[in-house]
């Protein structure tokens, strides 16, 4: 059972707490969704290739994966709420400098903001499950749906404040710093009971650690969060071109991308609370496959008069899907230190499946000629993203001794 002697956020702080998750939120997906409109324009203004030109996006997933495992001792070693203001405050310094001319601004402000992005990922979990243990589905679904709300503004916003405003592509991605300045002035309160809430969390956690990495249930949690990270990707990378094989313009097929990411946002706040409410999120699990397989199938053999229909359908199933990963993290494990390094591994191994995803892909398309065969990867990653969630939704915590343990010999 969790801990019910967990550290829970003082009433009068409650407010400030949630606004800071909010601002925090709202910066995970903005620096990074705010690129791809601008690709051509990055590439054109500094002299780049496509190659170098697709690293904009792939290097702040291979920061995530590299430190995600590591962000967790750091929260506990120097406190949850220091570490986050100090990685909002290298997210405004890397968002500044990639904003800068030249290609090595360009990458080196892109490395900055990813690994300050990825402390984020990793601790906000945390933070909702120490503070609030027993609205973890309802304060998920609040992060969920501002980071996925202004990731899809800024997707949008990009062109028409490069071009119609005359920012550029500098001023464009460079305008981001000030939501993440805000954010940092919305968390310093925090600050006030970090000294507290540190040596509370330390006593909680005495004799009551687990190495999450040598936990089955851990595993399957992390290759759920794996495999819809890796589908959404590709989906973000590919689906333009995959209905361009099938007929729709460039214009059209761009609208049916941001139509997709608009399809996920209610689900994103609705799954988590109906999650949380649940003993075990099975039938979520299953609802996810069938959205995914159905939405996937329709790509394959639909009719191309119902593109719009499977498009919305994989729009929610990838709501369900990064909506109970994240639920997962607060869900499987007992207290906020274990929560932190759950998250750390599954969005360690979930970030570079979703690195490597869109270049497998469309390597596989280069070899084939034809998008039959990556649709039938992610028929099969739909169905993996079943067994592993199957046993993920399962209730049990990474700690519990049927869940932790490895077997041993005779059993």
């Amino acid at each position: 059972m969790p801990n019910k002697q967990q550290t829970k956020a003082v009433p009068s702080s409650i407010g400030l707490i949630i606004l800071g998750i909010i601002f925090i939120a709202a910066n995970l997906r903005t620096p990074l969704t705010s690129v791809g409109p601008l690709v051509s324009l990055i590439r054109d203004n500094v002299h780049i290739s496509n190659t170098l030109a697709g690293l904009i996006t792939t290097v702040p997933l291979l920061a995530f994966a590299l430190l995600s495992p590591l962000v967790p001792k750091l929260g506990r070693r120097y406190g949850v709420e220091r570490i986050i203001l100090i990685a909002l405050i290298f997210l405004t310094i890397g968002i500044v400098i990639r904003s800068l001319s030249g290609a090595a601004n360009l990458y080196i402000g892109t490395a900055i903001l990813g690994f300050a992005i990825a402390v984020c990922n990793v601790l906000l979990p945390s933070i909702i499950k120490r503070d609030f243990p027993n609205k973890i589905g309802s304060m998920t679904g609040v992060y969920s749906i501002s980071m996925s709300l202004c990731g899809a503004i800024a997707s949008g916003m990009s062109v028409p404040l490069a071009v119609n405003a005359g920012l550029k592509w500098q001023g464009a991605l460079g305008i981001w710093g000030i939501l993440s300045f805000v954010s940092i002035l919305c968390w310093l309160p925090q600050l006030r009971n970090q000294k507290k809430q540190t040596a509370t969390t330390s006593q909680q956690m005495a004799g009551n650690d687990v190495n999450v990495w040598r936990s089955p249930l851990a595993w399957q949690v992390t290759l759920f969060m794996g495999i819809q990270s890796m589908v959404f990707y590709v989906l973000i990378a590919w689906l333009p071109e995959i209905l361009k094989q099938q007929g729709i313009d460039s214009n059209q097929s761009g609208w049916y991308l941001s139509i997709m990411q608009l399809a996920l946002l209610p689900f994103t706040f609705i799954v988590p609370v109906i999650a949380g409410r649940m003993s075990n999120q099975r039938l979520l699990v299953v609802i996810t496959t069938i959205l995914l397989l159905t939405g996937t199938l329709g790509l394959l053999y639909g009719s191309s008069d119902m593109i719009l229909l499977w498009i919305i359908i994989l729009g929610i199933g990838g709501g369900f899907a990064f909506s109970l990963s994240m639920m997962f993290f607060g869900l499987r494990t007992e207290n906020a230190h274990q929560a932190a390094e759950l998250s750390g591994m599954a969005q360690s191994i979930g970030y570079l499946l979703a690195a490597v995803g869109p270049a497998l892909i469309g390597y596989l398309h280069d070899v084939t000629n034809s998008w039959n065969l990556p649709l039938f990867i992610l028929l099969g990653a739909s169905v993996l993203l079943l067994l592993f969630g199957i046993g993920a939704a399962r209730n049990r915590f990474v700690g519990s001794r049927n869940s932790y343990e490895l077997p041993r010999k005779g059993q």
